[in-house]
């Protein structure tokens, strides 16, 4: 258990649709003065990390979206500490440009520039831009390099790489990415929850992104990729997991909420993302990649944010996160329905009981506490 407080982060709304793949009336907007303004409030209501989602095409109720790399910079231009994550698809990126344009948005913003590596399950989107699709645990194996490369990229002058996937020749980035005492470069995110992502995180990430998990599944990923730093003898990534909050001031308004949520999902949408999301995670080496066991219901919060439990009052939703952080939890990416009303809910209600709850936390235990869902 990390002695630091838990963070937060929150997923950016700048893909069309909401969190939720579901007809019930969000009052959130996917446009840039929206997303200007929640992420003022975020920062502000405890918020220290903010994920642009990426994608390039329609589908699954996403029908517009804003690309992730420049909306990540307008979002930093716009906030003061916040520290904005966004998320690439190795394969549509070379990392030498990527570490170019990651550079200029990191001195912009004074070191707050950070970046998910994102393998990819929409086919769809590589094939109509003319982009081979490779085999999942191939898709890894080529984010790995892709790391690998950046971080050299942002480290090092005269860069050489002849990897299987990209090839770097006497390249020097001037200027570099800020180096501060929190961090040598901007922050490597990745996310993927199969055999070959928790490998890779050990291996060469800073952050691990988990999808919705409950506690027994928490301590499980955690522990896989522990072991897989300890073979390379790197200290484990930190840990992030997905979760979809919904704070209420008394459970049952909350239990009605997450109910109307998915009887008034989009099932067309829901069932469609879900074939195309299961097809990518079975072509695993052993079959074990994102959403294999996710239900109708999981799949209405495409990342499994329901799984993770943070549904109900604002002290039972403070209680289960500090649950999650004795487990080895660094950070939680939280979705909500109505951003801006909840963001500001959880910054009021939420996130002081959580720092009250840690505050009784023992100096020292042991990461692997048993607590059952």
């Amino acid at each position: 258990m990390s002695a630091e407080p838990v963070k937060f982060a929150y997923w950016v709304p700048n893909v069309s649709g909401g969190l939720v793949t579901s007809r019930i009336e969000q009052r959130t907007d996917w446009g840039y003065d929206y997303n200007r303004e929640l992420a003022v409030l975020a920062e502000n209501n405890g918020f220290e990390y903010a994920l642009t989602q990426v994608r390039y095409m329609a589908g699954y109720g996403a029908e517009f979206q804003h690309e992730s790399t420049s909306f990540s910079l307008a979002l930093l231009l716009a906030t003061q500490r916040l520290k904005v994550i966004a998320a690439v698809h190795p394969g549509l990126w070379h990392p030498g440009v990527l570490a170019k344009l990651g550079a200029t948005a990191d001195h912009l913003s004074n070191g707050r520039f950070a970046v998910n590596v994102v393998s990819g399950w929409f086919k769809g989107e590589f094939t109509a831009l003319g982009e081979p699709w490779l085999e999942h645990d191939e898709r890894y194996r080529r984010s790995a390099e892709f790391i690998q490369a950046l971080r050299q990229i942002w480290t090092e002058d005269h860069t050489e790489l002849a990897g299987d996937f990209y090839r770097v020749r006497d390249f020097s980035l001037k200027p570099k990415p800020l180096n501060t005492p929190e961090r040598p470069h901007p922050e490597i995110f990745q996310g993927g929850n199969s055999t070959a992502a928790r490998a890779m995180a050990g291996r060469v990430s800073d952050w691990y992104f988990s999808n919705g998990k409950d506690f027994d599944g928490v301590v499980e990923q955690i522990a896989d990729v522990a072991a897989s730093a300890a073979q390379v003898g790197r200290r484990a990534p930190k840990f992030g997991l997905n979760g979809f909050l919904i704070a209420r001031d008394t459970e049952a308004e909350a239990r009605e909420t997450l109910r109307e949520i998915v009887a008034n999902a989009d099932r067309e949408a829901v069932e469609g993302f879900g074939a195309a999301v299961k097809q990518a995670g079975q072509s695993a080496g052993d079959g074990k990649g994102m959403w294999q066991d996710s239900t109708f219901e999981d799949l209405v919060q495409y990342n499994d944010g329901f799984r993770t439990g943070l549904i109900g009052t604002p002290e039972q939703i403070a209680e289960r996160i500090v649950a999650y952080k004795r487990l080895g939890v660094d950070l939680l990416l939280l979705g909500f329905l109505h951003y801006h009303e909840e963001v500001e809910y959880f910054g009021r209600r939420v996130l002081p009981l959580v720092r009250e709850l840690e505050a009784q936390l023992p100096e020292s235990e042991p990461q692997s506490v048993a607590v059952h869902a």
